[in-house]
């Protein structure tokens, strides 16, 4: 989990502090590489034209060029693209052979930053599999409607990477909401957040590791047997009871 803050509007800046920072990561170990939200331009510069990746050209060349020269899945966070007269907040998960196998642009657009006003909402929720294992990404503001990821859950996502650009304001936020995600469907969460206190969640709602503020790498090792085990002692989705009465 590559945890940093991207300098404002420095792009290139930007791209060289995040290629240093995986290349500092890898090891033999490594199965995937996850990045914050919006790391190559910060949250966010205007106006936007001037820093959007137009169609996410150079974002996914470098992204597929990471993953596949280095066998490494990347779960790229997100960066701010132009596309169709249109901006969004979008991010691309990429294989270790270094194909693209999702896109998804934040749905829920956080109004009191006023980001509805400069992006457009992304319309479907993604999943993707790394290695076997389903997973999927939200980002940031989408953890408060956990409609959303309970609809991820139900397709079978067992690894789900948040990726975000919280501030340390609401950091109770942060820990609770990450957590109670985790718990109520049973899955590992991985957060990374730009502004830190990073953190990698079992389905329990254990934090197994969580980051300080400032610039750093947190690397953890799941263990996806204990998702099944919890599973089959308290399988919270064959207990749910849908119950339709008038309000």
């Amino acid at each position: 989990m590559i945890q940093f803050k991207p300098t404002l509007g420095d792009v290139d800046g930007n791209f060289d502090r995040a290629e240093e920072l995986i290349e500092r990561a890898l090891s033999d170990q490594t199965d995937v590489i996850v990045l914050p939200e919006l790391w190559s331009t910060g949250y966010y510069p205007t106006p936007l034209e001037k820093f959007a990746d137009v169609d996410g050209q150079r974002s996914k060349k470098f992204l597929t060029y990471m993953a596949q020269s280095n066998k490494v899945n990347v779960a790229g966070g997100t960066v701010a693209v132009a596309d169709g007269g249109k901006f969004y907040n979008r991010s691309y998960a990429i294989d270790r052979s270094g194909m693209i196998r999702a896109e998804y642009d934040k749905a829920h657009l956080f109004s009191p930053a006023g980001e509805e006003k400069i992006f457009e909402a992304g319309d479907r929720l993604a999943t993707y599999t790394f290695d076997g294992v389903k997973c999927s990404t939200v980002v940031c503001y989408d953890i408060r409607f956990p409609e959303s990821i309970r609809r991820l859950a139900l397709g079978g996502v067992e690894l789900m990477f948040v990726v975000a650009a919280w501030p340390t304001k609401r950091l109770e936020h942060w820990r609770i909401l990450n957590r109670a995600r985790a718990i109520e469907n049973q899955m590992y969460v991985a957060a990374v957040n730009s502004g830190g206190h990073s953190m990698a969640i079992d389905p329990w709602g254990e934090i197994i590791i969580e980051g300080a503020i400032g610039d750093e790498i947190l690397t953890v090792e799941i263990d996806l047997e204990q998702r099944a085990t919890i599973r089959s002692t308290m399988n919270v989705f064959s207990d749910r009871n849908f119950i339709i009465d008038h309000v």
